[in-house]
């Protein structure tokens, strides 16, 4: 009686061992800061006010209110191994640009405040012909001026993600999960669908917004966030993809939980920005 009752300890021994890991593992989820030090509940009005829209008057960029909440950041449908583990977050509510920021309101940022932007205009407009179309070109100390000066800041990549998602749960792109669709609503460097720029970056807001009304949060350019990549602290995180994604294959770069790295002083014809705002 005794030998059997050891042999069924054995064989539930690993089913144990492996629960109790599963556990550490749930309690080892990494934080993610607050980007917001206010905490917000529905006596603030914030839940009522989502979605609302306002100008802001440095730059007049038109914003969006996203609404407090949370969500499950990653992806675990793979190929996308640096968006693990997927863990839940909450965000409180913030305002972000509708709108990647254009070449024309980059432009007068340089013009107003003397900023040394050492890109090189000719190869801007290039890429982005015209005012409307997305600044690129840009490194991540030239946008973070650029935040500083009209008085919002980077999102973090968790706001982004948050952001882009607009409101789907466990979707892969920002219109839900058929890849097939994505020429329809990213700019991504081809000629197909609605997707009618094969060598350049198209005006913003050329393609239907996400749940939040927010355009271009994929493909176009890639956005710069706030955060480091990594612990080794000498790359930024970018998000949503771009234009030079050319084929079928590399629209994973699309994804929402899709995370690309680059050194703060790169500036490439494929990089640009958004910004966001706390609530006062």
């Amino acid at each position: 009686m005794i030998r059997k009752l050891s042999w069924i300890f054995l064989l539930l021994l690993p089913v144990s061992l492996w629960s109790a890991e599963g556990a550490d593992a749930k309690t080892q989820t990494p934080a993610v800061s607050n980007p917001i030090a206010k905490q917000l509940d529905a006596d603030d009005g914030v839940k009522a006010a989502a979605g609302e829209r306002i100008s802001w008057e440095k730059d007049g960029s038109e914003m969006v209110l996203i609404p407090a909440g949370s969500f499950e950041m990653g992806d675990h449908h793979g190929k996308m191994n640096n968006a693990l583990p997927v863990h839940a977050v909450e965000l409180n509510a913030f305002y972000m640009d509708v709108y990647e920021v254009t070449v024309g309101q980059f432009r007068e940022f340089v013009n107003q405040s003397g900023y040394n932007y050492g890109g090189n205009w000719n190869d801007v407009a290039k890429y982005s012909p015209g005012d409307e179309y997305p600044m690129e070109f840009v490194t991540w100390n030239d946008v973070n001026a650029y935040a500083k000066w009209v008085g919002k800041r980077l999102p973090t990549e968790v706001e982004w993600e948050y952001a882009a998602r607009g409101g789907l749960v466990g979707k892969r792109y920002t219109w839900g999960d058929d890849q097939s669709l994505a020429r329809d609503y990213a700019n991504y460097g081809g000629t197909d669908g609605k997707d009618e720029w094969d060598e350049s970056t198209s005006p913003v807001g050329s393609f239907a917004p996400n749940g939040y009304g927010l355009y271009d949060m994929a493909g176009n350019v890639w956005e710069w966030c706030a955060d480091w990549y990594d612990s080794d602290r000498d790359s930024k995180v970018l998000r949503g993809g771009s234009w030079l994604s050319k084929t079928l294959l590399y629209a994973d770069s699309l994804r929402v939980a899709s995370r690309k790295e680059d050194n703060s002083f790169n500036r490439y014809d494929n990089l640009g920005f958004r910004c966001v705002a706390d609530l006062p």
